[in-house]
């Protein structure tokens, strides 16, 4: 089969610190310290074969994420930009949908034909923080498209425990096409769920949400405020074709915070009070936090969702006098998240299909996550299939 391969070097920052366990397994805990020179390209890779509780799924539709678009750009000295686990040469590609078309020797809950998204993170479900319920954090995790082979390619074997059906949203679109390239959105919306509903702990409905970023996981967080019940959804982009798209999916108003002050805009849109709940979607929170900390509510939160690392200045008094509270979340697994954002696209309650901006195919990979880099794009499909 064709797969979109990341290759690099592995060559750690002079100032960083290799340990052993990185070493023994070769996987970098912070890529962009150690992979150095990335060369992306579509070629061929052995067929997968499953293993006992595993299916082969044929991938119908693979989303470009942010952490492609940072495999892809490098810094000064040529390493990339994603910040964390990563094992390479590997394919890329992890928000995706498919069609299971073999099935391992023990697989109980599958068949064949059965149309599936899929979870990124490989929990092992036996360290201490899996048997704690933490499967976001697992110690043992393996990521799809990051240390194990993604899904830019024809084919996948996945284990069936984190496959899920989405026969509901085939039924709500009554077109199987359609039906996966919105199933290829759930795990970035699971992304957005989990930090926002389990980390988070939600909102009130009523409650005021801003959301810092509308790439493809502020966009999510913006449908998903929406459906909640939050009173006012006020977002934040400097892209004006992502502007339209955050209107599109439920925003009530959007600013470039270049030309406004995104702080005193929320105290406005409060009359005084603050918002409730602010989302950091963008990935760049020394900017975008000290101004979510201007505008929180008494009890606010600040939900942390966009990767960036780097230290963020902030005045813990304001928390305190505010009672307020700030959230990191990671990861999408465990909690109900994927079965309730299925659930939630398939009673039409969630509807992110506006978002989908451009589609191409495998052997135009390397365009699609080029075309990333521009940052205008809602979400960009891969059809390795077409």
């Amino acid at each position: 089969m064709k797969g979109l391969v990341l290759d690099a070097v592995w060559d750690p920052k002079p100032d960083y610190e290799v340990s052993e366990w990185e070493r023994e397994t070769g996987k970098a805990i912070t890529g962009n310290s150690i992979w150095r020179h990335p060369k992306l390209e579509v070629r061929d890779w052995p067929d997968p074969k499953p293993g006992p509780k595993e299916v082969v799924l044929e991938i119908q539709a693979c989303g470009v994420c942010g952490s492609d678009m940072h495999f892809y750009e490098t810094d000064e000295d040529d390493y990339i930009l994603y910040p964390g686990l990563t094992r390479f040469p590997t394919i890329l590609g992890h928000e995706f949908s498919g069609k299971v078309v073999e099935l391992g020797p023990e697989v109980e809950t599958l068949k064949v034909g059965d149309m599936v998204t899929v979870e990124e993170m490989i929990w092992c479900g036996r360290c201490i923080p899996c048997r704690n319920g933490y499967p976001n954090h697992c110690t043992n995790l393996e990521e799809i498209g990051f240390t194990i082979p993604g899904a830019f390619a024809n084919y996948i074997a996945v284990d069936e425990k984190f496959c899920w059906k989405i026969d509901g949203i085939a039924e709500r679109f009554g077109d199987e096409e359609k039906a996966y390239e919105v199933g290829a959105l759930s795990e970035p919306t699971s992304v957005a769920y989990n930090a926002m509903f389990e980390r988070g702990g939600g909102f009130r409905p009523g409650h005021y949400v801003s959301v810092f970023g509308t790439g493809p996981i502020g966009l999510a967080a913006i449908g998903l405020a929406k459906a909640a019940g939050a009173g006012i959804i006020a977002a934040f982009e400097i892209s004006p074709q992502r502007r339209e798209l955050a209107k599109a999916v439920g925003a009530d108003y959007v600013y470039d915070p270049r030309e406004v002050n995104p702080g005193e805009v929320l105290m406005e849109l409060s009359k005084g009070e603050g918002f409730n709940f602010h989302v950091e979607a963008a990935g760049a929170p020394h900017l975008t936090v000290p101004e979510m900390e201007k505008a929180l509510a008494i009890n606010g939160k600040i939900v942390q969702i966009g990767r960036a690392a780097k230290r963020v200045p902030m005045y813990l008094e304001a928390l305190q006098v505010r009672r307020s509270q700030v959230f990191g979340a990671q990861g999408h697994s465990g909690h109900e998240t994927f079965p309730n954002v299925i659930r939630m696209v398939a009673a039409g309650r969630l509807d992110l299909s506006p978002i989908i901006t451009a589609r191409y195919k495998l052997d135009e990979a390397v365009d699609a996550i080029a075309r990333s880099t521009s940052r205008t794009d809602g979400k960009i499909l891969v059809k390795p299939n077409w």
